[in-house]
């Protein structure tokens, strides 16, 4: 498929429009907006529907925080964990994404969940300990742990010219900030709790312009599934392929966004958010205990090989 007019799809918002933002971005300004409830499901000629997802108490009574849950991958997980039966949610976000955060906490109470939005610079050690005490105060414990905030900057086509600068800034949002909250989290992790781990395909596949982005989460998955073994928790990742959100828009030109995703493989656009949340739920939830140092590729076909 090479144009958005061959694309099959029950989803009204598969095709970006011409638009750019400044990062983070908002989800709120995307046009058109985003998918985070509904999937994708197929008839007996082939005919594609939507239908909402529905849990069933997969996560009940379970507690959970997610970096990055106000918006994107993150909201569609949070929605998806409170649908399953979560009690309790804390979402982490940046003050310029306040608005996003409102939507997302009345998202997650309506399907169940008490959620507590917390306003969080996690490029700060202090503020990541904080996060983790104040989901404690709220909930009384935690079970799941989503590391899913990050950051996207092009790099300079010509690595001579790289911004060492936003390098730095960039392993700070992306994977520093991992290893922050989740040294505060462990102590309240116990056997059988989830540790999940957003890379990217980019970690797999590469990109000349994202030379800095996500590699390292997938070696810090690895590696502390490997630690935590002996305790019982387990460590897992999701590497999303091309998925339209925000941080797509706010790390692009708007020429660049016009139809992002066209002709990615398998149904020839990118996935919306809903259709990754399902992974996270499926790593936090008992069908994958056995399940640890593994990563789930959601790529639409992008990247096959060695994971």
């Amino acid at each position: 498929m090479s144009s958005a007019q061959e694309i099959i799809a029950a989803y009204p918002v598969a095709v970006p429009e011409r638009q750019t933002q400044t990062l983070p971005g908002l989800d709120k300004r995307m046009n058109p907006h985003l998918e985070y409830t509904k999937l994708e499901v197929w008839d007996d000629n082939g005919k594609p529907s939507l239908v909402e997802y529905t849990g069933s108490g997969k996560l009940l009574g379970k507690t959970a925080i997610i970096t990055g849950g106000d918006n994107g991958i993150g909201r569609a997980a949070a929605i998806m964990f409170a649908r399953e039966g979560a009690s309790g949610i804390t979402i982490a976000h940046l003050p310029e994404e306040l608005e996003d955060a409102k939507d997302a906490k009345k998202m997650i109470e309506d399907s169940g969940a008490m959620c507590d939005a917390v306003l969080a610079n996690l490029m700060d050690d202090f503020t990541c300990q904080k996060l983790v005490e104040n989901h404690i105060l709220s909930f009384g414990k935690l079970d799941i742990l989503v590391n899913n905030a990050s950051k996207q900057i092009m790099n300079k086509q010509n690595f001579a010219e790289i911004d060492l600068r936003i390098v730095e800034s960039t392993f700070r949002s992306n994977i520093l900030q991992m290893f922050a909250i989740t040294k505060y989290a462990l102590p309240h992790l116990k056997r059988g709790s989830s540790i999940i781990n957003t890379t990217s395909a980019t970690a797999y596949r590469g990109s000349a312009r994202l030379v800095d982005y996500k590699g390292a989460i997938l070696t810090f998955t690895r590696s502390l599934a490997l630690q935590l073994m002996p305790k019982g928790i387990r460590v897992n990742a999701v590497a999303p392929g091309p998925i339209v959100t925000a941080l797509q828009a706010g790390s692009r030109s708007e020429e660049n966004m016009e139809g992002w995703g066209v002709g990615t493989p398998l149904h020839g656009r990118a996935g919306q958010p809903a259709e990754v949340g399902p992974s996270y739920v499926f790593l936090a939830s008992r069908d994958s205990n056995i399940m640890t140092g593994q990563v789930i590729h959601v790529n639409s076909g992008e990247h096959i090989g060695g994971s």
